[in-house]
């Protein structure tokens, strides 16, 4: 089988290969890049696999003029930078050791080696430099053209050399998977049993994960499945999977959000047990106030803005099991760019200190109220 992509020609890739090969060493394009390129995805990272060490890797790149990163180079990666393009090159590798988090890695030049050390069949697959496609597991190739997501060999060693892999699992069944296909039981079975490692791993690697699964066309079957193997408890305790695909299914063309969809799951501490930023806890917080609150529409978009208030209309709807009224999008986007007239100089001297507050967000709701339509005189008046 033969890659076909645009990136295979671009020069500052091909500038990258150039160099490797110039130095006597052999480069594969590998992962995601190939496994896209074969679906007709848009490629996110390139990445290339090479035969020569770190150290000779630098030495040249550096030969050829182009710069050398040392980003991952204790795990055999350097990140090359072509023009202001970075391209990671790994050093082909097999583990020695694993603690379920990281491994300890050594260096080797058989690719076969290096491909039974991944995680699915369908991100073992490599590409020459001209598209060639090799498949050293022999397996990724038919599970790439089933859509089907299965671990490299016993699912449980591939676990525990790395605990984050049972996120993987899923989240790769929801980008990518058929989705006429259950996941691989084999798989399932594997990430039930050992859930328990999930708690080992750092939250910010956890809530990566949950953010690129929820960001999915459709996460809810494997979110589905993870919270009947147990695995959602580990991740986010006291979520409730239920709303996900109602949410999904009247979410129409606003984008996937994964933070919309996270507050659909609910769930205890969640911006402690995902390490949310504060932006994201914020509007986290926010989602979920709004769901309860009988603010309508247009205050919505007046106190959150027209896309915080999209998402609680959105989750409002789900609750209720329909649809948004295109006319409460519409009023939530009026409200969003309408401004208060009055200021609390307006009312002064008349007010001052907390009556003052008290009676600036009293005609504040009238302003409301009226559907934002009050002038300043009339408020005052």
């Amino acid at each position: 089988m033969r890659l076909a992509t645009e990136w295979l020609d671009d020069p500052h890739i091909r500038a990258v290969l150039d160099a490797l090969e110039a130095g006597g060493a052999r480069a594969w394009f590998v992962g995601g890049c190939v496994r896209d390129g074969l679906l007709g995805l848009v490629a996110g990272d390139i990445d290339i696999a090479t035969d020569a060490t770190p150290d000779r890797v630098t030495e040249m790149v550096g030969a050829a003029g182009l710069r050398a990163v040392p980003t991952g180079e204790a795990h055999g990666t350097i990140t090359v930078v072509a023009d202001h393009v970075p391209v990671e090159v790994t050093t082909l590798r097999r583990d020695v050791a694993t603690d379920g988090r990281r491994a300890t890695v050594a260096y080797t030049d058989r690719i076969e080696e290096d491909a039974h050390r991944r995680d699915f069949t369908v991100n073992a697959l490599y590409a020459s430099r001209d598209g060639v496609v090799l498949d050293p597991t022999g397996e990724g190739l038919a599970d790439l053209k089933a859509r089907r997501i299965r671990f490299i060999g016993d699912p449980h060693d591939r676990i525990v050399e790395d605990y984050l892999r049972i996120l993987r699992f899923f989240r790769f069944h929801a980008h990518y998977a058929d989705p006429g296909l259950g996941l691989d039981a084999d798989g399932l079975a594997a990430a039930a049993e050992l859930a328990d490692g999930l708690d080992r791993l750092a939250k910010e690697r956890i809530g990566a994960e949950m953010r690129k699964l929820l960001a999915a066309p459709d996460p809810s079957p494997a979110v589905a499945a993870m919270a009947r193997s147990g695995v959602l408890l580990h991740v986010l305790p006291g979520a409730d999977d239920r709303l996900l695909p109602v949410l999904v299914e009247i979410e129409g063309d606003a984008p996937p959000d994964p933070m919309r969809r996270l507050a659909a799951l609910g769930g205890e501490d969640v911006a402690v047990s995902l390490r949310l930023s504060r932006v994201e806890a914020q509007a986290m917080a926010r989602m979920r106030d709004g769901m309860a609150s009988a603010a309508g529409p247009g205050e919505l978009g007046y106190r959150h803005g027209e896309m915080l208030a999209r998402d609680i209309l959105l989750l409002r709807a789900a609750l209720a099991g329909q649809s948004v009224d295109p006319a409460d999008l519409a009023k939530a986007a009026a409200g969003a760019e309408a401004t208060f007239p009055l200021k609390a100089a307006d009312l002064m001297p008349d007010f001052s200190g907390p009556a003052l507050g008290a009676e600036l967000a009293r005609l504040e709701r009238r302003w409301i109220d009226s559907g934002f339509g009050l002038s300043a005189g009339e408020l005052l008046s």
